[in-house]
């Protein structure tokens, strides 16, 4: 069992940064692969970034590739979402989710545990 917490989301106007953080409970956090997805109104919710349980293998979004960056700390169960260049299209809720396969996927319905979500908010 995994439990997920999400925190760092915010207000920030366009061409700013935030940096979202994914703290896990559990011994077994070096064992999952991690994903962030996130769902903004009306729509249905989507990938963002995941990355391997080594760190060695990521995956994003063409929506956020060059813009965000996906890393992790096994030491200290928490992974991070660092988002640069924002964007009023990146408004959204921010979930971070759990898997336990063996490669990075990327369709939520594959993930097992998944945290409260935390809303970034990107103004014009």
């Amino acid at each position: 069992q995994v439990q997920l917490v999400e925190s760092g989301g915010g207000l920030v106007q366009a061409g700013g940064s935030l940096r979202l953080s994914c703290a896990a409970s559990g011994r077994t956090f070096r064992s999952y692969i991690m994903g962030w997805f996130r769902q903004a109104p009306g729509k249905e919710r989507e990938f963002v970034a995941a990355i391997s349980w080594s760190g060695a293998s990521t995956d994003y979004a063409d929506s956020v590739k060059g813009r965000f960056t996906i890393s992790r700390d096994n030491a200290k169960n928490t992974v991070f979402l660092q988002m640069n260049s924002l964007k009023v299209e990146d408004t959204a809720v921010y979930y971070c989710a759990a898997d336990l396969g063996v490669v990075v996927r990327t369709t939520p319905y594959e993930y097992d545990y998944w945290g409260q979500g935390t809303q970034v908010t990107v103004s014009s």
